[in-house]
């Protein structure tokens, strides 16, 4: 999640848990431990491959910041003799603890065992979200402002937790609509990936990858006689090869579980993350390869494209779509539909 939603989630957390004892210290220590993992952002690998996949690795592992939690609160309880070494490790613990499970809700891969076992990655909720992240928000301020009561504070986590609880609702909800849809083109059984567009859980976008071709389908919460809008992508087998024979194209493929688009640019050889952004507006696109001859020959170190976040047409079109408003957004040209009867 973003770092707002960390820190006030860790706020919360420090403050539910040392109010009484720290009051507003409990919300500001909280805080800091909420977005102490984030920091391994801060960490240059020397390839840009790497420096994707092994974001959220050590340091939103479980088993790297149970035992970091409990030497902080060893030091925190020589320090304050009057909270117990117990409580202080609930302290700890919690508010380092949660930053992982949260981003787990989230598209990226949070390699929560690391270094055992693969990224997880629930996707149920947008990597920002203001639904979630208010009652959190109003919940520290209120604490802050009256640091004697804890009741709002711990409302906002109780919302929030809550909220979280709904997205799966919802996710599963959007996976049964699609489902007769994906049967009728023989596509139940392959990969899918079910995700909420962003800022809400209104509106979601399913993900499905065929043999010879992407499958993109949007629909909301709010659709009624909507019918489901269904876009094809191309996929080419031999490109998919071509970086499956790179080392950084199975650390990419690994990672992605298989969410990759492969393009060549002259004689280069990318490699696009398509779980994250809209098509056109993936923010994570890698140089693999580069051409020499009939062979592609693999990058010393792989370098990151970096490309356009916005696009003028798309937030109007997205924010109509979510709403169930015509005219539709088509994600083939990141624009609204034709005279709102769907995309070319």
């Amino acid at each position: 999640m973003d770092s707002l939603s960390q820190a006030v989630l860790g706020a919360s957390v420090g403050g539910a848990v040392l109010s009484r004892p720290l009051g507003r210290w409990a919300l500001l220590g909280g805080a800091l431990l909420g977005t102490l993992p984030d920091l391994d952002v801060l960490i240059d690998y020397g390839d840009a491959v790497v420096n994707f996949t092994e974001h959220r690795g050590f340091s939103h592992s479980l088993l790297v910041l149970l035992p970091v939690s409990f030497l902080l609160a060893v030091c925190l309880a020589r320090w304050q003799t009057r909270i117990s070494l117990w409580r202080w490790w609930l302290f700890t613990g919690l508010c380092l603890i949660t930053h992982p499970l949260l981003d787990t809700f989230t598209t990226y891969g949070t390699q929560l065992f690391w270094p055992l076992g693969d990224p997880v990655a629930i996707s149920s909720v947008f990597i920002i979200d203001p639904f979630y992240t208010l009652p959190l928000l109003i919940g520290v301020l209120w604490t802050i402002a009256k640091p004697s009561s804890s009741r709002v504070l711990i409302g906002g986590l109780v919302l929030s937790s809550l909220y979280l609880v709904w997205s799966l609702v919802a996710q599963y909800a959007m996976t049964q609509r699609v489902m007769p849809a994906l049967a009728e083109r023989g596509l139940s059984e392959a990969p899918r990936l079910v995700q909420p567009m962003p800022f809400s859980t209104l509106l979601w976008r399913i993900t499905v990858l065929g043999e010879q071709q992407r499958l993109e389908i949007l629909t909301g919460l709010l659709d009624q006689d909507v019918p489901l809008q269904v876009e094809s992508f191309p996929r080419d087998a031999s490109r998919l090869a071509a970086i499956e024979a790179l080392p950084a194209g199975q650390a990419l493929l690994h990672f992605t579980r298989g969410f990759v688009a492969v393009e060549v640019h002259g004689d280069e050889l990318l490699a696009t993350d398509i779980r994250l952004g809209l098509p056109g507006l993936h923010p994570f696109q890698f140089v693999l390869a580069t051409r020499q001859g009939a062979e592609w020959q693999p990058l010393m170190a792989t370098r990151r494209v970096l490309r356009p976040m916005t696009h003028p047409q798309a937030w109007p079109a997205l924010l109509s779509r979510t709403l169930s408003r015509p005219p539709g957004l088509c994600l083939s040209t990141l624009s609204a539909a034709v005279d709102g009867r769907g995309c070319r």
